[in-house]
């Protein structure tokens, strides 16, 4: 089965903005955009994503928490997590990792590299 939706929970309208761009347009997924964690919990089992890319800090749920919101719900059939964040030291990835995440990206991201980051952990999960 091939890396075909991407669900995207990240509160800043300009980096929804540039990873619709950089997922949608230029790696030619399928993507779901959600504002906060509420939005994502939503528009979840509608889109069924086959990858995550989940804002650690955001108001409301905040990552962690929305990740496991998510897992409790009925839908959920265990798509891996990315967490995108700011904090990305060992110490913040192996909590994160701790946590199931398949893989952490860097922010600020590359706009051209994210779809291929996103493909390159999403294949790494699948492999396991």
């Amino acid at each position: 089965m091939p890396l075909e939706r991407i669900l995207v929970v990240e509160d800043q309208p300009e980096l929804r903005a540039i990873a619709e761009l950089a997922l949608g347009e230029i790696g030619g997924f399928r993507v779901c955009l959600c504002e906060d964690g509420a939005a994502a919990l939503a528009a979840f089992a509608g889109f069924d994503p086959d990858l995550l890319l989940l804002d650690v800090v955001m108001p409301g749920l905040d990552g962690p928490a929305t990740l496991a919101a998510l897992r409790a719900l009925p839908a959920w059939r265990g798509a891996p997590v990315v967490f995108m964040t700011g904090r990305a030291g060992d110490q913040e990835v192996a909590g994160y990792r701790a946590l199931g995440a398949a893989g952490v990206i860097a922010k600020p991201f590359d706009p051209m590299s994210l779809a291929d980051e996103a493909r390159r952990i999403w294949q790494e999960a699948q492999a396991c």
